[in-house]
């Protein structure tokens, strides 16, 4: 899969927008890696406020605790670039908005940050849903390769595509 491009992202958004409004749900957003870019390609096209709640840049450990209420234990057993600790950010976004679908990143975009068995590019995306019977969610680990914009693109478009599955 080659970078998406602005228009490709913004294409994209647009389609996870327009399912959103006709299910009548509202999305909030959960980043670490990608440092807001994915609420700002949800938010760049008119009409988002019939669908985009808030979204929260959560770069630190302790951001993730206090904003979304990530175990500090979590953590330190798993590592914020996790899938437990995806998953976590995830539904403490969800708990925290009056959304019905929350979407979380954590990962490692480079050039620096790699640790043992956490190269760069190593990404972990969660999708939340509100449902009748509680919270579904589900983590995904990724590998993207390329440099510091081309991680933070490929984890904006896997974060939007998610959001069109059913």
């Amino acid at each position: 899969m080659s970078t998406p491009r602005d228009s490709a992202l913004t294409r994209l958004a647009g389609r996870v927008g327009r399912r959103l409004r006709a299910e009548g749900a509202r999305i909030v957003t959960a980043e670490s890696c990608t440092g807001g870019f994915l609420a700002k390609c949800l938010t760049d096209l008119s009409g988002s406020s019939d669908y985009f709640d808030r979204g929260w840049v959560t770069y630190s450990n302790a951001a993730k605790q206090k904003m979304l209420g990530v175990s500090p234990s979590l953590l330190v057993r798993h590592g914020a670039v996790s899938g437990p600790v995806a998953l976590a950010m995830a539904r403490g976004a969800l708990k925290s908005a009056r959304a019905t679908v929350a979407v979380s990143v954590t990962g490692i975009a480079g050039p620096t940050g790699a640790t043992p068995g956490k190269p760069v590019g190593t990404v972990w995306i969660a999708w939340a849903r509100r449902e009748r019977r509680g919270v579904r969610a589900k983590a995904v680990h990724h590998h993207f390769r390329g440099n510091r914009d081309t991680v933070r693109r490929m984890t904006v478009a896997v974060a939007l595509s998610g959001l069109l599955s059913p």
